[in-house]
């Protein structure tokens, strides 16, 4: 354990010395975490709409006043007709537009339907969709009596009342940041172990390694322990930012996280050795585990996609993904306050062991 120790320190000293590692345990985190947490939102605010008020009456005018009075939508023009709307719509003037025809407020005394059409650009499929319930909420709770039910439910004895567990204002931020300790974690922790071997072959400082007593065991354990504690001051650094930032919660166990959070990073360290191992310069390697880590974490593993709303190829690549694990370890950690996870732990324990495995066999091996 002395020798492991021994490179450890030796590791550590070097870290503390390269300009290069210090920018990616320390910088890079910073600026995803502004950069995601800051310009990635699933909430849409301040949304232009455009409307056209063909009817002119009282209760038109007091329906697009109560469609414009929360923080979701806001009046973006007023176009002259029909044929100005798509006009608008190709500049970007706006996302979705309001028609209220002719004979609007006649239909409501006369208590029949009362039809409003919505026009939603559908250029980008996924803020449409968006867009396109907004409004639909909007109307029938703009349609309802003050203070009543929307107009659809008044006619029938039911009443239906939502409440949004774990997180009732539905911040983007509670989702994403967690998120983003997943994604930063695995890569960077793979990131910079994946240069640690490859490192010493092209400095030629790896035959001196081989030369001394220390086991293969005793050498991986080394180079790991320096990028498990920056590891830790990472995930560490970038909560308490959410927390003061963002205001993530914390419902649950620091010390639950903190063992999971051990888990995660070891299998992050372990990937990126066992790339280091099998790459012969630091930048294959580099190229090699960004590869392994960041594509597939950002898009696969639930970050910002439902894994639900993918294809079953897809959602099998996923469960080979580790941040698909850790995702749902952390989000049930300071969302929902549990403190275990039986499955989610059995899959990451396995995969620490394997990666672990893997690399101090293919160390060995070269040893040999």
């Amino acid at each position: 354990m002395r020798r492991a120790l021994s490179i450890a320190r030796k590791e550590m000293n070097h870290i503390l010395r390269d300009p290069r590692s210090l920018a990616v345990s320390i910088a890079m985190p910073i600026a995803m975490l502004l950069i995601y947490g800051y310009g990635i939102s699933t909430e849409l605010r301040d949304l232009p709409v455009g409307v056209l008020d063909e009817d002119k009456s009282r209760s038109s005018r007091d329906l697009v006043d109560r469609m414009t009075s929360g923080d979701f939508i806001r009046e973006g023009g007023r176009p002259e007709g029909r044929a100005a709307i798509e006009r608008d719509f190709r500049r970007g003037r706006y996302r979705a537009a309001i028609v209220i025809p002719i004979g609007y407020e006649e239909s409501l005394v006369r208590g029949s339907a009362a039809r409003v059409q919505v026009l939603v650009d559908g250029s980008d499929a996924t803020t449409a969709a968006t867009v396109d319930n907004y409004l639909q909420a909007v109307l029938a709770l703009a349609g309802a009596p003050e203070g009543g039910a929307p107009a659809v439910l008044g006619t029938l004895p039911i009443e239906g009342r939502v409440r949004v567990l774990f997180n009732p204002e539905l911040e983007s931020a509670n989702f994403i940041v967690p998120g983003l300790v997943a994604v930063i974690l695995v890569m960077i922790g793979a990131l910079l172990t994946s240069i640690a071997i490859a490192r010493e072959k092209e400095t030629g400082t790896l035959e001196q390694i081989l030369a001394t007593p220390a086991a293969p065991l005793e050498i991986i354990v080394g180079k790991v322990l320096p990028y498990l504690v920056i590891g830790y001051i990472d995930a560490a650094f970038i909560l308490a930012m959410g927390r003061f930032f963002f205001g993530v919660p914390m419902h649950g166990s620091w010390l639950v996280l903190g063992l999971y959070t051990l888990l995660y990073l070891l299998i992050a360290l372990s990937l990126g050795l066992l790339i280091s191992t099998l790459a012969k310069t630091q930048r294959i390697a580099m190229m090699a585990a960004l590869l392994a880590t960041l594509l597939p974490t950002l898009l696969l593993s639930g970050f910002i996609f439902s894994r639900s709303a993918m294809p079953l190829p897809l959602r099998m690549i996923g469960r080979l993904i580790p941040a698909t694990y850790y995702l749902v370890v952390i989000r049930g950690v300071l969302l929902k306050g549990k403190a275990w996870f039986p499955l989610e732990t059995g899959v990451m324990a396995a995969m620490a062991f394997f990666f672990f495995a893997a690399a101090v066999q293919r160390f060995r091996t070269r040893l040999e």
